[in-house]
């Protein structure tokens, strides 16, 4: 054996079993059968659905015949998107709207609202599935931190602004997609926007918090209306997300391998925001959290009620909301 194919097999099963360590093996994804028409009828919209797992539960919404609507930043991606799974799907599906949405910049979350407004009738299902994850320090359009401002303020706004035709198409639903790094965060309350000290990683889990306190702050007021509002955890997925972490270029073809070992594909990911969306299981059920179909029990600092409140009045100071 060469010195060379030594090396790269000691260097391969350290890599893997630093990633068994780091990431042990997810429970399988059971992938959900409905009937092919259940969402006929039905009106959907999905924020960053040209990439991961929005693509992958608008695909599946769109073989169970709804109406979606796919929200995207990145129009000539999301077109090619729409394109693709008109492709898989086939004839005789549902229909697919390819809609420009910036989560970046509230002004394009107004217009995308205004439009919606004006030319929907109804929407079914609201699924915030759209995020950013460890980007270097930047900042919105509006000045926010770009990882609060995408994850939680833009679809703060857009939740809001959509919820009087969410209650006019009651029974309808609202899906937020968080993470379990959610875990390693805590709402920054002294300085939300990170003005004083930027950690990446410490954002993102901060985001992702405000994810879970803005599904129980939302639940509690959307009480009697007919309107649900549930958060998941996917677990870690093979998407772009990760796109801004730094992995060094030998380590690469390495960590590509060891991704599909322990990592979910797209459809796996998808499995739990399309049963938040379609399944007659969680009819009623509001202001919970889900990982692999089924309800997730949340550390305190996601059910705090007082924070959620706190959390909800600061960011419709942020977004410029008023009573």
């Amino acid at each position: 054996m060469s010195t060379a194919v030594l090396i790269a097999a000691v260097v391969g099963g350290g890599v893997l079993l630093i990633m068994r360590r780091l990431f042990p093996r997810q429970k399988a994804a059971q992938l959900l059968r409905y009937p092919a028409d259940m969402m006929r009828g039905k009106t959907v919209i999905v924020t960053g659905a040209n990439s991961g797992i929005g693509k992958a539960v608008a695909e599946e919404l769109l073989k169970l015949q709804a109406r979606v609507i796919m929200a995207c930043r990145d129009q000539r991606s999301a077109e090619e998107a729409a394109q693709e799974m008109k492709k898989q799907t086939g004839q005789g599906q549902g229909a697919v709207v390819v809609k420009h949405l910036d989560l970046a910049s509230l002004r394009s979350v107004r217009k995308f609202c205004a439009e919606i407004v004006e030319e929907e009738s109804k929407i079914d299902v609201l699924i915030n599935n759209a995020g950013v994850y460890q980007c270097p320090y930047t900042k919105t359009e509006d000045g926010f931190e770009m990882q609060l401002g995408v994850n939680h303020l833009g679809h703060f706004l857009l939740t809001h602004l959509l919820l009087d035709l969410l209650k006019t198409s009651a029974p309808s639903r609202v899906v937020v997609v968080s993470s379990k790094l959610y875990k390693y965060g805590h709402i920054n309350f002294d300085d939300l926007n990170s003005e004083n000290n930027y950690n990446k990683a410490f954002c993102y889990s901060q985001s992702k918090l405000a994810n879970l306190l803005f599904t129980l702050e939302l639940a509690r007021r959307l009480e009697g209306t007919g309107v649900t509002v549930n958060a998941l955890t996917p677990g870690i997925v093979r998407t772009r997300l990760g796109r801004h972490v730094h992995i060094p270029l030998l380590a690469k073809p390495l960590f590509y391998l060891a991704s599909l070992a322990f990592f979910k594909s797209p459809l796996e990911g998808a499995q739990t925001p399309l049963y938040l969306s379609c399944s007659p299981e969680v009819d009623g059920v509001s202001g919970k959290c889900f990982a692999n179909c089924e309800e997730e029990e949340l550390m305190a600092k996601a059910t705090d009620d007082q924070a959620a409140k706190r959390l909800w009045d600061i960011s419709e100071k942020m977004v410029g909301l008023t009573h």
